[in-house]
């Protein structure tokens, strides 16, 4: 049996994400999100994204050194993670992005089995 430190490991996330079907990577370029190594070039306003879940994660040698892992499906079905780093070292891109998803009313839905 795991214990909640081992189980909460990025790592371990990613991976029960992925068996999950969140199996593309996400990134924020011009304020639209876009999945990384996509042969389409497609890309979604906030409108078109739902975060499912998120989890939060801290440094092993310092508590400041926090990120924080989104769970997303965009309205096309299209399920992925994208990751950014929480506080001070936060890619303010990514940050604004997840932010107006957010303040669009969309529910978190942890039921994503």
């Amino acid at each position: 049996m795991q214990d909640k430190e081992e189980e909460r490991a990025l790592v371990n996330v990613e991976r029960k994400l992925t068996e999950d079907g969140f199996t593309s990577d996400f990134n924020v370029q011009d304020g639209r999100l876009c999945v990384i190594g996509s042969e389409t070039n497609k890309t979604y306003g906030p409108e078109e994204v739902t975060i499912v879940d998120f989890y939060r994660f801290e440094g092993e040698s310092n508590p400041d050194d926090m990120s924080i892992l989104y769970a997303i499906e965009t309205a096309d079905g299209i399920r992925g993670t994208i990751s950014n780093a929480f506080g001070t070292y936060a890619d303010a891109d990514v940050d604004d992005f997840l932010r107006k998803v957010e303040d669009l009313g969309k529910n978190l839905d942890k039921a994503h089995k």
